[in-house]
């Protein structure tokens, strides 16, 4: 892999993975991205199966365009497609859905017994009525699945699902920019994604800098209900991230060792499709997560061994 560069797929076309979401299931990494093709408007959700996160099979949209679904209609916004399994089996997408004002600012869930779908669309809410524009997703050891979602006003909540997934049953935590950074105020962090790491979660998220880049964030805590401790850089301060912004954060588990993999989005807005992904192996540990620049890199899912 190498930072910067575009993906392609098994045809040769550039491989749509803006605002990605990944699991790993039964060996193999599913990836749902944002399909840019015809600009910011929804133009489905597109799945991929890799077996090495550098590979890419395009398995089809796992949601499409669909006029006669109002949320999924010509002109909508879907973004940050994540994908949950419930104890059941039953693959459970969240997404970002919004009108074209960005004043619509609701969680959708879609379904489907099958990771690359097709799903079918359930509906969408205001968590607990409060506004959700980027989302992310974690699920913990004990099978219990969160959603994380940026309330410009109030903060970065952190929600826990029903444990079908398909509700919202409470806040457990919520986090803000520290205000001596912000004099208009602080307000949540965007584009946010945790992983959990020898017993401490890490919660990561960009600044509200629209298609800017900016140096993103990282935070810890004994628990998804916190205590959270301040945010803190996991790159080089000024680097605005390498030039990226968190999408997620991929723990690679493997025989030798658990590896993380940072996959972040240059946007570039007038020529979506040709975003390119910034993929660079992160280190985590011992309280510390740091993201580390290298030219290209590989990683063998079987080891977790990034070289």
């Amino acid at each position: 892999m190498a930072p910067g560069l575009l993906f392609t797929d098994q045809h040769g076309d550039v491989a749509q993975l803006h605002g990605v979401g990944i699991r790993r299931y039964d060996g193999v990494f599913y990836a749902w991205g944002e399909d840019k093709t015809h600009g910011g408007a929804f133009g489905g959700v597109a799945c991929y199966s890799s077996p090495d996160l550098a590979t890419w099979t395009f398995l089809g949209h796992a949601l499409a365009v669909d006029g006669a679904v109002p949320d999924l209609a010509p002109g909508r916004v879907i973004e940050r497609p994540k994908v949950l399994r419930s104890a059941a089996g039953t693959y459970v997408m969240l997404l970002h859905v919004e009108s074209a004002d960005y004043g619509y600012a609701r969680v959708g869930w879609a379904i489907s017994d099958r990771p690359e779908g097709p799903y079918t669309y359930l509906h969408s809410e205001r968590p607990l009525g409060n506004i959700s524009r980027d989302i992310g997703v974690f699920m913990d050891d004990d099978g219990t699945g969160y959603l994380l979602s940026e309330d410009r006003e109030h903060g970065l909540h952190v929600y826990r699902l029903a444990p079908d997934l398909l509700s919202v049953e409470e806040i457990v935590s919520t986090t803000l920019t520290p205000p001596s950074d912000h004099p208009a105020g602080p307000h949540g962090y965007e584009s946010p994604t945790m992983v959990k790491h020898d017993g401490l979660y890490y919660l990561f998220g960009s600044d509200l800098t629209g298609w800017s880049t900016n140096d993103n964030k990282y935070a810890t805590a004994p628990s998804p209900a916190g205590p959270w401790s301040e945010w803190r850089d996991f790159a080089p301060p000024g680097s605005a991230t390498y030039d990226s912004q968190v999408s997620v954060v991929v723990p690679v588990a493997g025989s030798e060792t658990t590896s993380h993999v940072y996959a972040g989005d240059r946007w570039s807005r007038d020529d979506l499709y040709h975003s390119a992904p910034v993929w660079l192996p992160m280190r985590i540990q011992d309280g510390r997560a740091e993201l580390e620049w290298r030219d290209t890199w590989t990683i063998d899912p079987a080891t977790g061994v990034i070289s």
